[in-house]
């Protein structure tokens, strides 16, 4: 529905003439963007792997940290708050992708690892991941990706620092 509705203000914005609106046009193209790759990345881990698209990112967090994470670092790293992870945590750990240890001398702190079943998981996702991203962007030439991810740093530069400066 988000997708529709983006997609939709796009092209009301193209009635109007260009050189105008152009943050609005950029926000609203970039949003459509990621919402169109990643209504379709998560149709595709769930259709094939039984996964959501937040669960995905937790293990490919935890992939990354063989002794896996507090909870809290998760957190952070995901954006998401306590109690969204905790729901996904538990959904892994119910499915056997990954564990919850205790840390000696504090109870209120857990640390969350992947298995070994998650890790063979995580990999065979991993795979199909970079292989759905390279069919859905294959009519967009090395040059112009690379020339996108230089600009759109520029942008998130510019966004960061006036985030500091209003924050």
């Amino acid at each position: 529905m988000a997708q529709s509705a983006n997609a939709d203000l796009e092209a009301l914005l193209a009635k109007v003439p260009a050189g105008n609106k152009l943050e609005l046009r950029l926000w609203l193209r970039m949003l459509s963007c990621v919402n169109f790759i990643s209504a379709e990345i998560r149709r595709k881990l769930r259709a094939e792997f039984g996964v959501t698209l937040p669960q995905f990112d937790v293990l490919a967090q935890l992939q990354r940290e063989q002794d896996g994470l507090r909870l809290g670092e998760l957190s952070r790293r995901l954006m998401v708050t306590n109690g969204n992870l905790t729901g996904l945590v538990d959904k892994l750990v119910e499915a056997g992708f990954v564990v919850r240890e205790g840390v000696p001398g504090d109870r209120r702190v857990q640390i969350v690892r992947m298995t070994k079943a998650g890790a063979t998981l995580f990999s065979h996702m991993a795979r199909a991941h970079e292989t759905w991203l390279s069919n859905m962007l294959a009519d967009v030439k090395d040059e112009t990706m690379s020339a996108l991810i230089r600009e759109l740093e520029l942008v998130k530069r510019s966004v960061t620092r006036r985030a500091a400066n209003d924050g």
